[in-house]
């Protein structure tokens, strides 16, 4: 009995080693997100197991949060699943086509050779109505015919520039070519994938606002990254296109901004040694998706002005960045690599 105690021993100190280096990666990454005062909630998991959610103000992890542009990525997926459907033929059909009566017989010269790519990737070439143009053009009368009389600030597929008003006529698109509200569209579909919707407004005619202002919850938003992470196949169904998450990740522009690339809806960069792809918006919304790392990170935060833009972005990837350290850290412990 004295030389079966001592292996017992051992064994409990090996078991209780792996604990205590997790629970001190996730204290780090705790330390690190309670520096950040607007931001709201953290969600990190790794492998699919939730390895971390942190609520310090908003709504919760289950209540639907303003994702601000990360709609943007959400309206990429809808466009993607109905191109799966049939219903868009692809991305190099012309919005001219889609919109039918919709496009304006007063749109800008060259705003007909507008592609679903074009307008997916944020270079539809038409002046942005982001930024200082963003009231004028959310109090016009009809948002669509706004967008595309906007002059041509570049031509169609140059550069990027970033702005609402492509994304919102992808929302006008989807509800052309499937004859229902967007909206109810997109309840439907990101239901099948276990997202709800919560709140998202509309245009004066009607046409969800797209690219912006969309409700869902952080959990259901770490959800869609977990899609995307597993391409397109989660819970043993397959409910996303793999060739649509390739492709939406490819780099197509580059934000003149952050310098990050830009592909449908996805910005791509790297983080601590990793590809990370990911949706932003207003305020500190943001969804990480890291697959080499096995990693997704949702953020949300106060989305109300002012917002200090950039600088408060950096944080946030710097706080993605302790998260993919301290988990590769603690991962490595147990395995008694360190």
């Amino acid at each position: 009995m004295v030389f079966l105690a001592k292996p017992l021993v051992i064994v409990g100190l090996l078991w209780a080693l792996p604990m205590a280096g997790a629970v001190a990666s996730v204290d780090r990454i705790v330390e690190a997100a309670e520096e950040l005062d607007r931001l709201h909630a953290l969600i990190v998991l790794q492998d699919g197991v939730v390895v971390l959610e942190h609520v310090q103000g908003g709504p919760g992890l289950d209540r639907p949060a303003n994702l601000k542009s990360v709609s943007k990525t959400v309206m990429s997926t809808l466009v993607g699943m109905a191109i799966e459907r049939g219903l868009i033929e692809g991305v190099d059909q012309s919005l001219a086509e889609l919109l039918g009566e919709r496009f304006p017989a007063a749109a800008t010269p060259g705003a007909e050779g507008i592609t679903v790519d074009h307008a997916l990737s944020l270079r539809a070439g038409l002046a942005s109505t982001s930024g200082r143009n963003y009231g004028r053009w959310v109090q016009s009368e009809d948002w669509v015919a706004h967008v595309l009389t906007r002059p041509m600030s570049d031509r169609p597929g140059g550069r990027m520039i970033y702005s609402t008003g492509p994304t919102h006529l992808l929302s006008a698109v989807l509800a052309e070519v499937s004859g229902r509200s967007t909206e109810a569209l997109a309840r439907d579909w990101l239901g099948q994938l276990g997202i709800r919707l919560g709140y998202w407004p509309s245009d004066p005619q009607g046409i969800a606002f797209g690219g912006n202002d969309m409700h869902i919850s952080p959990r259901d938003l770490a959800r869609l990254g977990e899609w995307y992470r597993l391409g397109g196949e989660l819970d043993g169904r397959r409910g996303l296109n793999r060739d649509w998450i390739d492709a939406s990740w490819q780099p197509r522009g580059t934000s003149p901004w952050s310098g990050d690339d830009y592909g449908y809806g996805w910005f791509v960069t790297e983080l601590a040694g990793q590809t990370a792809y990911y949706g932003r918006g207003y305020g500190g919304q943001a969804l990480f998706v890291l697959p080499d790392a096995a990693m997704t990170v949702v953020i949300t935060s106060d989305p109300n002005p002012p917002s200090p833009g950039g600088r408060y972005f950096g944080r946030l990837k710097r706080l993605v960045e302790v998260a993919v350290r301290t988990q590769a850290g603690s991962a490595s412990q147990s395995l008694g690599l360190r």
